[in-house]
């Protein structure tokens, strides 16, 4: 039986163009282009490996993968990204992930990293591992305003820097106007911002948005 895979990128083109050469070697039961639908994706065809983007609309790869862990079994996990980054591996393989291979890995790259992940091990793309010191069992290296934030804020923050509206992050999240106001507020108090910029300075610094 094929290995079953489901992949999530924002960008259409490539991930359509990854899925046709994925489906030469293995089942490709969904594509899909943010965070929230990868989490329905998953509950709903519950693959084998998920491939997924870090960066992507609506809900970060790493806080949608965060969220399933709380509530539904996760497979295997393989990162694939524009960031080339030490740190960002590092808190990959810490919230669960198997792999990390970036995009400008080959394509038989990215195979033997989801039949590592199938064998029960794990894959780091060369073009970082040099950088790395066993990063998979190494405590994350975070500010404590990272720690402070919760995953509901890290989503309300992810939207605002997209440039959704309070009423648009209210509908988007199931929360009403005034709580998400109040989440704005928190954040702002925890990493001491002082205008909404300096909000989205820190979503691009966390890579939650590009």
């Amino acid at each position: 039986m094929k290995t079953r895979v489901l992949l999530a990128d924002d960008h259409a083109l490539f991930a359509q163009a990854v899925a046709q050469l994925l489906a030469q070697r293995y089942d490709v039961v969904d594509i899909v282009g943010d965070g929230r639908a990868l989490q329905a994706s998953a509950r709903a065809h519950k693959p084998d490996v998920i491939v997924a983007d870090v960066t992507m609309p609506h809900m970060s790869g790493l806080d949608s993968i965060r969220s399933l862990r709380k509530d539904f079994y996760v497979p295997r996990i393989v990162f694939l990204t524009m960031h080339a980054d030490v740190e960002l591996a590092r808190e990959c393989f810490n919230c669960g992930g198997s792999a990390f291979v970036t995009k400008e890995s080959s394509f038989d790259e990215l195979v033997v990293a989801i039949d590592a992940v199938m064998s029960n091990q794990q894959y780091l793309s060369p073009d970082i591992a040099a950088g790395v010191i066993e990063v998979a069992t190494e405590p994350a290296v975070a500010g404590p305003e990272v720690e402070q934030l919760t995953s509901r804020q890290r989503e309300i923050l992810q939207l605002f820097a997209e440039g959704k509206t309070m009423k648009e992050i209210a509908s988007i999240t199931n929360l009403s106007t005034r709580t998400v106001e109040w989440h704005k507020y928190r954040m702002m108090r925890m990493l001491h911002a002082q205008r909404s910029a300096e909000l989205v300075q820190y979503a691009v610094r966390m890579k939650l948005v590009v």
